[in-house]
C-alpha cells in the first residue's frame, strides 16, 4: 500500500468496532488512536477530564468571560468552553493523521478528515438484537441494564456527531464502506476492510 493511509472506523456501541480497529492497526503495524488516547492528549492541552466529557455528550460549557463579554484567554471565535475543546480535537486529529499512516475509532475523524484523498471511511454496525448480547456479555449486564447502556450511549454519540457535523454518524454518503459486524464476525470484517484498503491504496488491482 501507499506510505500514508488513514482508515476511519466509525461504529454502533456494541459491535466491536474498538476490536476491530486495533485487530486492523496491528497486522498492517500502523498507530492505533481511540477516544482514550486522544482525550489523553487534550487533557495534556489543559482541559479536564470532566470538560472533554462534557463536550462529548454535547454539553455547552460557557467559560469565565472578560470585561468585554469575550471568554478571557480564548479566541473570539468560541462561545464556549466545549468549542474549544472540538476545535483540539479536531486539530490533534489532523496533527496525528499527518504523522503517518493510522486507525482512528470515532471522534468524527471521517469529518474531520473529509478532504483527504488517502482517508478510507468505514462504519460498522450490527443488529440491536447482536449488540445487546455482546453488551451483556462485555459488561455483565442485565439484559434491560445492556439495553439502557446502548440507549445511552447512542443517544451520546449521535448528539455530539450532530453537533461537529450537522449530519447524522450512520449517514451512508459519509463512509466509503458500511458493514454488519456479526455478518462475517471479527475476522472476517477485519480481512475484509484490509482488503478494500488494499485496494483503495494501491496494493492490489
Amino acid at each position: 500500500m501507499r506510505d500514508h493511509y488513514v482508515i476511519s472506523v466509525g461504529c454502533e456501541y456494541g459491535c466491536f468496532g474498538p476490536e476491530i480497529g486495533k485487530m486492523i492497526a496491528k497486522d498492517l503495524d500502523i498507530a492505533y488512536y481511540d477516544r482514550e488516547l486522544i482525550d489523553e492528549i487534550i487533557e495534556e492541552a489543559g482541559f479536564s477530564k470532566d470538560l472533554t466529557e462534557k463536550a462529548e455528550a454535547g454539553i455547552a460549557v460557557k467559560g469565565k468571560t472578560s470585561g468585554d463579554g469575550r471568554m478571557a484567554g480564548a479566541p473570539t471565535r468560541y462561545e464556549n468552553l466545549t468549542e474549544r475543546v472540538v476545535y483540539i480535537q479536531t486539530e490533534v486529529i489532523k496533527k496525528l493523521a499527518d504523522r503517518g499512516s493510522c486507525v482512528f475509532i470515532g471522534r468524527c475523524s471521517d469529518y474531520i478528515l473529509r478532504d483527504r484523498e488517502n482517508c478510507l471511511n468505514v462504519f460498522i454496525y450490527a443488529p440491536s438484537e447482536v449488540r445487546i448480547k455482546n453488551v451483556m456479555e462485555a459488561h455483565n449486564l442485565s439484559r434491560n441494564d445492556a439495553i439502557l447502556l446502548i440507549e445511552k450511549n447512542d443517544e451520546m454519540l449521535h448528539a455530539r456527531y450532530k453537533q461537529m457535523t450537522g449530519t447524522y454518524r450512520g449517514d451512508r454518503h459519509n463512509r466509503h464502506l458500511m458493514i454488519d459486524s456479526n455478518l462475517l464476525g471479527l475476522e472476517g470484517t477485519v480481512k475484509l476492510i484490509e482488503e478494500v484498503a488494499n485496494k483503495v491504496f494501491g496494493g492490489e488491482e
